[in-house]
């Protein structure tokens, strides 16, 4: 099994979560079976899943994490391109307002 699952989001950024936090996750899950114990739904269940097939990891992570579960765990990794601001420039949808702090939004105005 590998150390980590990348992602790819929306901004470009790419971040490597450690596979050990998704199984762990899963173990947790299903450790009522092993009657309770988290280890042994780990090293007999949750494990060899994973170290068989890679997609039952991104499977379980995206249907049954949300990101708030890993973004502790999460470590940036890269950037796939950098912002072309000059183009933002001039081409950006443009509009004003009254205030200018970072939670504030633009309204815009056409």
């Amino acid at each position: 099994m590998k150390k980590y699952m990348t992602i790819k989001m929306p901004d470009n950024t790419v971040w490597a979560v450690p596979t050990e936090v998704i199984a762990r996750n899963r173990a947790e899950h299903y450790a009522h079976e092993f009657g309770g114990c988290i280890e042994k739904s780990l090293s007999e269940d949750t494990l060899p899943l994973f170290e068989q097939d890679k997609y039952e990891i991104t499977d379980w992570a995206a249907n049954n994490m949300n990101w708030d579960d890993v973004e502790e765990h999460a470590i940036k990794i890269e950037r796939d391109e950098e912002p072309n601001y000059q183009a933002g420039w001039m081409n950006g949808e443009k509009g004003f307002s009254d205030e200018a702090e970072p939670e504030t939004k633009a309204v815009i105005t056409s």
